[in-house]
């Protein structure tokens, strides 16, 4: 009884309605890039039938310098973002010991709401579980790009005395690895582009849902009306995610 008296105190049915439409955002744009098909196939699923062609053109490569150099390049991005998260969360949580500087700063704008501690505590306990969903998510990244180069040195070449079949399942593999990496990687920057509209919470319940619109739009369309994604596909692409063709087939 006392738990749900403080979230009462804590929050409004405003709040909680934001907050809920907040999350349901971000879930169904989530679903929306992986899994449409068609013609409202995603920018992100183009780029994985382009991870799927790159790996199946390394069985014919000897010399797979490039190869390694584009993983390592996409590891380092990687690792990147992941420090970059641990330092917003960092941020995050210094901001929890300013609370009353904050609450007087706000009590002046014409949109502020943030009635007392208790709700400034909580908004910035939401906003560091957002940072520390980035920072899981592209470290998985960091350890599945790893695995990719693992997997990539064991791709045998062709005239290595490896069958066709051999080759084809360590190609499935590796691509597999890759695009899974792509995904998590591909999660956690999403986490930060809902961190910025999360921030409009700290204003108001209104200004969140304003703010969540405007992600959504801005990011919805670099995946399905970016002027990249339509040259992409004017220029004729393969298949999106589709299958490997069989062992008996040409790479």
């Amino acid at each position: 009884m006392n738990d749900l008296s403080v979230s009462n105190t804590a929050f409004s049915p405003l709040d909680l309605g934001a907050l809920l439409y907040f999350i349901l955002a971000w879930m169904a744009y989530g679903l929306s890039v992986g899994r449409l098909r068609g013609r409202m196939v995603s920018l992100s699923q183009i780029m994985n039938g382009h991870r799927y062609n790159w790996t199946r053109q390394i069985i014919g490569r000897e010399n797979r310098v490039v190869d390694t150099q584009i993983n390592a390049s996409l590891q380092n991005g990687t690792a990147f973002f992941a420090s970059t998260s641990l330092i917003a969360l960092g941020s995050v949580l210094t901001l929890s010991r300013s609370g009353d500087d904050v609450l007087n700063l706000f009590a002046t704008l014409p949109f502020g709401t943030v009635a007392n501690r208790l709700t400034w505590e909580l908004k910035v306990a939401g906003l560091a579980v957002v940072f520390v969903y980035a920072f899981f998510k592209f470290a998985w990244a960091y350890r599945l790009f790893n695995y990719a180069a693992i997997l990539l040195g064991a791709v045998p070449p062709k005239g290595s005395g490896a069958s066709e079949t051999e080759m084809m399942r360590a190609v499935r593999r590796l691509a597999a690895m890759n695009v899974s990496a792509g995904r998590h990687f591909a999660r956690g920057q999403r986490a930060f582009f809902f961190a910025l509209a999360y921030l409009g919470w700290f204003v108001s319940p209104y200004v969140l849902v304003v703010s969540t619109t405007a992600v959504v739009i801005i990011m919805w369309r670099r995946q399905f009306a970016s002027e990249i994604r339509k040259a992409l596909l004017e220029a004729g692409e393969g298949p999106h995610e589709g299958p490997f063709p069989d062992a008996d087939e040409e790479p």
